[in-house]
């Protein structure tokens, strides 16, 4: 049995060994599909192998897992303060990776499937292509701007209202080519855009995970689609704070000797992605009536909005966790909506129009007298939540922890 150590670079790779005889440099294998085949075909089902999380580090792993036990992802985070070495170099990296594995001292990393990378690249994709398509629409606000022009009389300045109103503007020939160029740019990536999303959909219309978060009012598939790519399997983390620390939305603690615990800004470690949506999301959260809103309300009336934000948002993660791993939709759900919004991603994953049939289920988003009591239902449970808050804050010790309830 060998532990193996490879260093892993965009040509090549650098590999060591440790087997009964000592720490052994092997050389370097080519990083090609050919070589690492040919490669692991000489080792043995009895050997492990660890590489470090890089960008072609997933290719690697499934051409060697044929050939070998076990093949450790390890991350380099964790490896910088255990390695630390004097000389940094390709073969000493490759011999320290070996050296761990075969001491035990190596952290595993979960990695994802197959079909979680092409979400999570699709998912990329989109991000980039949303934030190319607002870097254009800024360029036409500048132009505005720098010409005197006053703010537009429609909403959304980018569709056919608006775009009327920018060509009966005066500009200059040079402002004149900067708009009309960025125009063709976002309806370019609009289609672009389009075309992603109804690959999204497709995938969202088969995962139960996806279609139970959709059950949370304000939370959309980008949203729910992201939040299922970077977590992957929600029964690995055995409690909710674990996936919070894992998505760096749990505060930074500093505490040494006697001095007591001191709680900063959050963590920020782990996927930024899903920070961000889950960011996003709270502001659409907490315009639908319900205990989100009132825990939203309850933190801004004594920290500021920015700072519920953040708190809402790790309650989101801790209420997907709870949904997910209960296999349960969401409790305050408004059902209209919900089906609006499942009825929405069948449409945009190819799905064929009932013009002038009802819903099959009786539910329909379109009825003001459906709509108008489920929103009293919310408002219902808005006002529980609240009270209930208001008595455990009564019956609470006067100088009782905030997360326990016990005197300090």
């Amino acid at each position: 049995m060998r532990f193996i150590g490879l260093d892993i670079h965009r040509d090549f790779c650098e590999v060591a060994a440790v087997d009964g005889s000592g720490l052994h440099s092997l050389g370097r294998v080519v990083a090609t599909a050919v070589e690492l085949t040919r490669f692991g075909e000489g080792l043995s089902v009895e050997d492990e192998v660890v590489v470090e999380a890089t960008g072609n580090a997933a290719a690697v792993v499934r051409l060697l897992e044929p050939y070998v036990g076990r093949v450790v992802v390890a991350n380099p985070r964790r490896l910088s303060g255990v390695v630390g070495p004097r000389a940094k170099t390709d073969r000493l990296d490759a011999r320290a990776l070996a050296r761990l594995l075969a001491a035990g001292m190596i952290e595993e990393v979960w990695t994802p499937t197959d079909q979680l990378r092409a979400l999570r690249r699709l998912l990329a994709r989109r991000a980039a292509l949303v934030r190319a398509r607002t870097r254009a629409k800024n360029e036409v606000h500048a132009a505005l701007l720098r010409n005197l022009h006053p703010r537009p009389p429609v909403k959304d300045l980018f569709g056919r209202a608006g775009r009327r109103w920018l060509v009966g503007l005066d500009f200059p020939a040079d402002e004149r080519v900067t708009v009309e160029g960025c125009l063709r740019q976002v309806d370019a990536l609009d289609e672009e855009i389009g075309r992603l999303e109804r690959l999204l959909a497709e995938q969202a219309i088969g995962s139960t995970e996806i279609r139970r978060l959709l059950t949370v009012p304000g939370v959309n598939l980008i949203t729910a689609a992201t939040f299922v790519a970077w977590v992957g399997d929600v029964h690995r983390f055995p409690s909710s704070s674990k996936l919070v620390g894992y998505l760096g939305l749990d505060p930074r603690v500093r505490q040494s000797g006697n001095e007591p615990a001191r709680h900063g800004r959050i963590s920020k470690q782990g996927a930024s992605d899903v920070r961000h949506v889950l960011g996003e999301a709270v502001w659409s959260v907490v315009l639908t009536p319900g205990p989100m809103r009132a825990f939203f309300e309850r933190v801004r009336a004594r920290r500021g909005p920015q700072v519920a934000a953040t708190a809402t948002a790790r309650k989101m993660c801790v209420l997907f966790w709870h949904m997910l791993t209960r296999g349960e939709d969401y409790a305050f759900q408004r059902p209209s909506l919900t089906r609006h919004k499942i009825r929405q991603l069948e449409l945009r994953a190819g799905a064929p129009r009932r013009h002038g049939k009802p819903a099959p289920d009786g539910i329909s988003h379109k009825n003001p007298a459906q709509r108008a009591a489920e929103r009293v239902l919310s408002e219902q449970a808005e006002r529980s939540y609240q009270r209930l808050v208001s008595d455990w804050q009564r019956q609470r010790p006067k100088g009782a922890d905030a997360a326990t309830g016990e005197r300090r």
